[in-house]
């Protein structure tokens, strides 16, 4: 890379970035209604309510993160980070940080921290979590990315990102544990509990 392609990558990031903070910025002035989550993907901005089989997968996700490092982890739900890509504003359902991570000098939290994050399908967002979130993840070199799908009762595993692709793709059928050993999550998670739509 020239020093004048890396001038303009730069420049393109901090132009991304000061969009997403518009875009955001007008967001939190709509009345967005209460329960629905809003994040914009690729420059489109994507607002869905949050069910309740959504939650409880979510919650099963952060129970067993926090059981495995305790209360003290840097888990979040929800909370925007921005990913590489065309005006990627992501609020994942579960996003796990380093201990070390610390927010930008703009108050946000720098997706080069983020070690693991899980999505759960919605039926209207569904593209976006197959699609160009998981590309997104994959070029920022998020270790491991979990879908649950409530609608298939199967999870699929993602792991050693290479080349804005995830190199491992592992089908988990709901009931069955999905072994994260060996990875920076380090711990076996149950499905057995996870409620199908």
């Amino acid at each position: 890379m020239t020093v004048l392609e890396d001038r303009i990558e730069m420049a393109d990031a901090d132009a991304d970035t000061k969009g997403l903070d518009e875009w955001f910025e007008r967001l939190e002035r709509m009345p967005v209604p209460e329960g629905f989550r809003v994040e914009i993907v690729g420059g489109n901005v994507f607002m869905t309510p949050q069910r309740d089989t959504h939650w409880m997968v979510i919650r099963e996700f952060l129970w067993a993160v926090e059981d495995r490092f305790g209360r003290s982890v840097r888990v979040f739900s929800d909370v925007r980070i921005d990913f590489p890509g065309y005006q990627n504003g992501f609020c994942p359902d579960i996003a796990m940080l380093k201990d070390s991570a610390k927010k930008d000098d703009k108050g946000h939290w720098r997706y080069q921290d983020v070690e693991f994050v899980a999505e759960v399908i919605s039926q209207g967002t569904a593209q976006n979590d197959y699609g160009p979130k998981k590309i997104a993840y994959a070029e920022a070199e998020v270790p491991v990315y979990v879908i649950a799908d409530p609608y298939q009762g199967r999870c699929y595993v993602y792991t050693d990102p290479k080349d804005g692709d995830y190199e491992n793709r592992t089908p988990v059928d709901f009931g069955t544990d999905i072994d994260l050993t060996g990875t920076v999550v380090d711990l076996v998670l149950e499905t057995d509990d996870f409620p199908r739509d």
